[in-house]
């Protein structure tokens, strides 16, 4: 069977996706993975097809520092770029799709994904790393919070954003329209789907997010899908030395959300008084920190004393895993969702909000996770749950379920 993953988004939305490509290439399977041109190489590191999905997400959605002012430009010109790409994003996948596969998995941003497929008479199935499902448990992630607003609340407002426009709204209709396709909303479509049980693949653990008992039949809660690791990778030996030379340190790393300046996360670990491993800045530290590329969490959170992070999905799901105590700053989307979970379950203390970060919060987190025993004791419990877990297997049952042609 040869599959197509339909990836737009950042390394976040495509490292977890090309972890699943690999483990379905050992069982058999082909896989393709449409993705933006910078990361092509973890697509083929992971053993997978590289298929161009043009444009880069990051350069729109990469936040300035705590405090600073957003750049010049109005919501209306951020919506039109982010249109834009989604459009790039939906060329890019009929052309992968039109080079030949069987099935799709799409992610939460690609529905039009349905669509490419509706015209091929193939099947597709959601993969999401976000519970978009309007529910009781939960608010929607397009919120940008984590505040409940009550069972009632959490469904009716989280039906009302499902409804509400999007920027991938007119890609699809395009497509649709060139495909020769029947005129059909996105939010219509959807609904549709939603009515058939329609299924959509979270690579979620319910260890760390249990399944809502609203879901429908279809919505599978299916564990996390982990990025691959190179076999020959080898840490780099600065870092190794930094590590041997003294207690674990904490990992400060924002990923494609934000650009924090050294100096001030320096000034928040010094208050906390912990040795410090960061993650996206460059040139020397000092002897109490090291900056530090690309290092694979699976490798690199085990040998911290606790993470900070801007808990994205696959961030989180990596520092439950390692089992050390994190710091959730979320900025944006589903990033709240996952600060809060971090906090629920007991593996940290309360998330801060990216606009609300200071040297001094920031700090003062970091003593207290590091300080605070059961912090350590509930990120080891959780992350003996994760272990049990297999992502890949429920994917595989929905692969395999599909009807034959």
């Amino acid at each position: 069977m040869r599959i197509l993953m339909v990836t737009p988004g950042t390394r976040g939305d495509v490292a977890p996706m090309a972890g699943l490509g690999s483990s379905l290439q050992s069982l058999g399977y082909e896989v393709a993975i449409a993705a933006n041109p910078a990361y092509a190489a973890l697509v083929v590191e992971s053993g997978c097809e590289f298929k161009p999905l043009p444009g880069d997400l990051t350069e729109l959605i990469t936040q300035p520092a705590p405090g600073a002012k957003a750049s010049s430009g109005s919501v209306l010109t951020f919506w039109r770029k982010l249109t834009d790409y989604m459009d790039n994003a939906a060329t890019g996948a009929l052309a992968a799709a039109e080079a030949g596969t069987d099935v799709i998995l799409a992610n939460s941003v690609a529905p039009y994904a349905y669509d490419i497929a509706e015209a091929m008479g193939i099947p597709a199935l959601g993969a999401h790393l976000q519970p978009t499902e309007p529910s009781a448990a939960y608010p929607p992630v397009i919120m940008n919070s984590a505040r409940s607003l009550g069972a009632w609340g959490n469904k009716i407002i989280g039906q009302r954003a499902a409804a509400g426009p999007a920027p991938y709204d007119a890609p699809s209709a395009r497509l649709r329209k060139e495909l020769g396709l029947g005129k059909q909303s996105r939010v219509a479509g959807e609904r549709r789907r939603r009515k058939a049980n329609a299924t959509i693949l979270h690579g979620i653990s319910p260890s760390v997010l249990p399944r809502p008992a609203d879901w429908h039949p279809g919505l599978v809660m299916a564990g996390y899908w982990w990025p691959a690791m190179k076999p020959d990778w080898q840490p780099p030996t600065d870092l190794l030395d930094f590590l041997a030379d003294g207690t674990p340190p904490v990992f400060v790393g924002f990923g494609s959300s934000a650009q924090i300046d050294p100096a001030f996360i320096l000034e928040a670990t010094r208050r906390a008084g912990v040795r410090a491993v960061v993650q996206g800045v460059e040139g020397a530290l000092g002897d109490d920190a090291i900056a530090v590329g690309s290092i694979p969490h699976e490798w690199l959170f085990p040998r911290m004393a606790a993470v900070v992070h801007h808990a994205g999905a696959g961030t989180t799901a990596a520092g439950f895993r390692a089992g050390v105590p994190a710091v959730g700053i979320p900025v944006y989307t589903d990033q709240p969702l996952w600060a809060s979970r971090i906090a629920s379950l007991g593996a940290g203390p309360r998330p801060i909000p990216y606009k609300m970060l200071t040297p001094e919060r920031l700090g003062d987190a970091i003593t207290e996770a590091v300080s605070t025993p059961s912090y350590a004791k509930r990120a080891a419990e959780v992350s003996a749950a994760i272990a049990t877990e297999d992502g890949t297997g429920p994917v595989v049952e929905a692969l395999r379920n599909l009807p034959s042609k």
